[in-house]
């Protein structure tokens, strides 16, 4: 099924790319990918200085910078989490009751398909704004 207009029809392609990736690392459902890739999103945006996740959500297929943007609230931002626990302490609390992926493998996943599918020097630019815990969950599984 398309729409008629190359733009909507391309988002869609690169999310389902996404969501494929996310699946496929986690032997996940889609329905489960996406749920996972934006509890990671909303968490991530969150961590980050305003200026910093706009200019990251320039980088994402405009479907998922969508997702990425609902719900933002400035206010509190960034937040403070400097270990790795409490990062994806937040994704987990983000997931539904009884999800069957912890948030630990949910970063890990968003993160390396983040990774493969946008420039490094961006990705680069990003994680600079991260505490080392943090940036350390984007790493395992590429060293």
């Amino acid at each position: 099924m398309t729409t008629g207009l190359p733009a909507f029809d391309r988002t869609v392609q690169e999310t389902n790319l996404w969501l494929k990736d996310i699946e496929a690392r986690l032997g996940a459902s889609r329905h489960q990918a996406y749920t996972g890739l934006r509890a990671v999103l909303h968490v991530l945006r969150d961590r980050l200085p305003p200026e910093t996740a706009l200019h990251f959500a320039d980088q994402l297929p405009t479907l998922l910078r969508g997702v990425y943007i609902e719900g933002w609230s400035l206010m509190g931002k960034p937040t403070g989490e400097r270990s790795a626990d409490a990062f994806v302490d937040r994704i987990s609390a983000q997931l539904p009751p009884g999800f069957p992926i912890n948030g630990g493998a949910a970063a890990r996943a968003v993160f390396q398909t983040i990774r493969d599918r946008m420039d490094l020097g961006e990705v680069d630019k990003l994680m600079a704004h991260l505490p080392e815990p943090v940036r350390e969950l984007w790493l395992e599984g590429y060293v």
